[in-house]
C-alpha cells in the first residue's frame, strides 16, 4: 500500500472519491492507501478459491465475494479488500450504497510480498474483531502453503497450517473440503535456482 497526499479523510469523503476512483483503495484512521496491483500466480489463486469456494455454496444461501467488495471492520473504522471473503444468510449492509459489507463467516488473503506483514499482523488482529467471523486463511503464492486460523470461542482461535501437496483444507463454516492442489493449480512456479 502506498500512502496517498497527507490529510484527514473522512468516511464519507473516503467513499465518494473510492466509488469515483479506477483503483481501489483502503482507508484507516483518516488515511487512505493505494491497493497495489496482484502478480498472475496471486490472481490464478484467488480465482481459484473464488470458484471453488462458490461451487460449494451455489445451492446454498451464501455468497462468495472477489477482491472488489469493501469490507467495514466496524471496531477499527476500517475499509478493506480482502481477496475473497464468504457470506452467508443476510448480506448486512454498511450504507444503502450495498458496497460495503459487514459480516463474513470467511475472510481469505493471498499474501504478497508488500502485504504479508500486515496480513499477518495489524489485519488479521482487525479482523479476528469481527463477531461474525469464524475462518481465517492466509494462502501464500510462492509456495505451496496454507495458515488456517478457526475460532472457537471469543479470543480463541485454532491454527492449522498445511503444506504438503495432497492436503485438504477443512471449512468447517461451509461444511466443505477445498484440495491444495485445486488451489494452486496452473499457478506458474518460478524457476528453481
Amino acid at each position: 500500500m502506498t500512502a496517498q497526499p497527507k490529510h484527514a479523510w473522512t468516511v464519507e469523503a473516503y467513499l465518494a472519491f473510492e466509488r469515483e476512483s479506477e483503483r481501489k483503495h483502503e482507508y484507516f484512521s483518516g488515511e487512505i492507501f493505494a491497493m497495489a496491483g496482484a502478480s498472475v500466480a496471486h490472481n490464478i489463486i484467488t480465482a481459484n478459491i473464488v470458484a471453488s469456494l462458490h461451487r460449494h455454496v451455489l445451492n446454498r444461501p451464501c455468497t462468495v465475494f472477489p477482491s472488489d467488495m469493501r469490507l467495514k471492520v466496524v471496531r477499527y473504522n476500517l475499509y478493506t479488500y480482502p481477496d475473497v471473503m464468504v457470506i452467508c444468510g443476510d448480506i448486512q449492509y454498511d450504507e444503502p450504497h450495498q458496497d460495503v459489507v459487514l459480516n463474513p463467516i470467511i475472510l481469505i488473503e493471498v499474501l504478497s510480498p508488500s502485504t504479508e506483514n500486515y496480513d499477518r499482523g495489524k489485519k488479521a488482529q482487525y479482523y479476528r474483531t469481527i463477531p461474525s467471523l469464524r475462518e481465517y486463511l492466509l494462502v501464500a503464492q510462492d509456495s505451496q502453503h496454507i495458515e488456517h486460523f478457526t475460532r472457537h470461542a471469543e479470543h480463541q482461535w485454532l491454527f492449522s497450517e498445511l503444506t504438503s501437496d495432497d492436503a485438504t483444507i477443512q471449512l468447517a463454516t461451509l461444511d466443505c473440503t477445498v484440495g491444495m492442489a485445486e488451489i494452486y493449480h496452473k499457478v506458474p512456479w518460478p524457476p528453481k535456482a
